[in-house]
């Protein structure tokens, strides 16, 4: 059932961005009178799912759900349709528009999705406001896994700066560490500042590692006692705060769950303070079962010792609100695109497909996350539609501004070798991010 939701928010998502980004295509197209002979949601090869003819042009589903076309005559593009290209051109065809029209007709698509992404975050400003934690609110500091302390972090750091950028959400503390040009790293520790660099290798381990870097440090105080388990069975009640297990101070949250891991079967001595005052009491932690190395306490959430910082947005303010979310988004993708093109990264290596994608969207259907992600997603193909690779919109917008320039058409032979060689460039784009989708499921 997860996964038929999770997949049902896929689908969803991927028409409404293919619909939209071919209207993008097509309305400029339709304004500029050049003839659009089929409009279509997912790709046919061989056969379509639905297909009716209205006004000229054929609309339909395909059965291959890659993505989605329209097909404009006299358009050298994915149908490689040289038949008609060798006939004499017709006032309606996309070859005998001008540049300039050509141009916008290109462009529709990848505009059409930075407007939807805009659209979608001032809507979601609107309606659910905007939540984040400011990073000078973190009155503990972070946690640091060890892939963090053997870069150079320490628990109880704080993170006040990444290269040349202050943080000021703790969200962007891994962001910032990841994607930024410069590796280095100020933090103020035990009342100092300490300063060390992160270099391409060490990001890749990073990468690899496949979790978030630092975390957010909070002492433990027992929310909730569960029944049957072996606090319960010690005494221990909500409220005690935990001050360390067999003589060691640990008064964190996160320092508990690793610990008691290896003690699974044995028996601790576990120090809190109830009411101002110092206590102990021994546990017999479950060596089987579903408590198999628990205590069986609860621990409060964050924010009952962070404050977060909560906006929300009327009309007029969540518009440039919108635009501004939509351009950070767009300049972090970049950032990201150019990690991957490191080789000394690794990132490549965890470039995913469809499984990635879809895995993404909640198990419950949360429209707040979809929306979030729907926007993404409208960012990310406008991204990589406009790279100026041949079969993308980018690479038809480089032939037609280098029209514009020189004011000479490429020839018809030179586009229809660079639309091959754009889609052996895509399928082994597609190739690769599919492919590691499958090898980390055999993982």
């Amino acid at each position: 059932m997860d996964i038929l939701i999770q997949a049902s928010q896929f689908i969803l998502s991927l028409s409404l961005l293919i619909v939209l980004h071919e209207m993008g295509h097509f309305i400029p197209a339709k304004l500029f009178k050049t003839k659009v002979e089929k409009f279509y949601l997912f790709f046919d090869p061989w056969f379509s799912v639905f297909k009716k003819k209205i006004g000229g042009t054929e609309y339909g589903i395909g059965w291959l759900p890659l993505g989605g076309y329209v097909k404009i005559a006299g358009m050298i593009d994915e149908s490689m349709d040289k038949e008609q290209m060798q006939q004499p051109p017709q006032p309606w065809e996309f070859r005998s528009k001008p540049a300039w029209q050509r141009l916008i007709i290109m462009v529709g698509g990848v505009t059409v999705n930075v407007i939807l992404a805009m659209v979608i975050y001032a809507g979601m400003l609107m309606y659910y406001g905007e939540e984040y934690l400011p990073n000078e609110n973190l009155k503990y500091g972070i946690t640091a896994d060890s892939t963090a302390q053997a870069l150079g972090f320490r628990d109880g750091d704080r993170v006040v700066a990444v290269g040349d950028k202050k943080i000021e959400r703790f969200s962007d503390i891994s962001l910032e560490i990841l994607l930024g040009d410069k590796g280095d790293i100020t933090v103020e520790r035990n009342g100092s500042t300490e300063e060390f660099s992160i270099s391409a290798d060490q990001k890749s381990r990073i990468i690899d590692s496949q979790k978030s870097l630092v975390g957010v440090r909070m002492p433990f105080v027992v929310a909730e006692v569960v029944d049957s388990s072996a606090a319960a069975a010690a005494g221990l009640m909500a409220g005690d705060s935990l001050t360390g297990v067999n003589g060691q101070n640990m008064a964190y949250y996160h320092e508990y769950p690793q610990y008691l891991k290896d003690k699974a079967g044995e028996e601790i001595t576990l120090s809190f303070v109830r009411g101002g005052e110092p206590m102990q009491a021994v546990l017999q932690i479950p060596g089987e079962g579903e408590m198999k190395g628990a205590m069986g306490v609860l621990a409060h959430p964050i924010d009952r010792y962070v404050d977060f910082s909560y906006t929300r947005y009327g009309f007029f303010e969540a518009i440039p609100a919108g635009i501004q979310k939509s351009g950070k988004v767009l300049t972090d993708y970049v950032r990201q695109f150019k990690l991957i093109a490191n080789p000394e990264t690794g990132a490549y290596k965890h470039v995913g497909g469809f499984l990635m994608i879809a895995n993404q969207y909640s198990t419950d259907w949360d429209w707040q996350r979809f929306w979030a992600f729907t926007a993404f997603l409208s960012i990310m193909l406008a991204f990589l539609n406009i790279l100026p690779i041949p079969a993308l919109d980018g690479g038809h917008v480089v032939f037609v501004l280098w029209e514009m320039i020189t004011g000479r058409k490429p020839p018809e032979k030179v586009l229809e070798y660079a639309q091959i060689v754009g889609f052996v460039i895509l399928l082994a784009l597609i190739v690769l991010a599919n492919g590691n989708d499958i090898l980390k499921l055999f993982k």
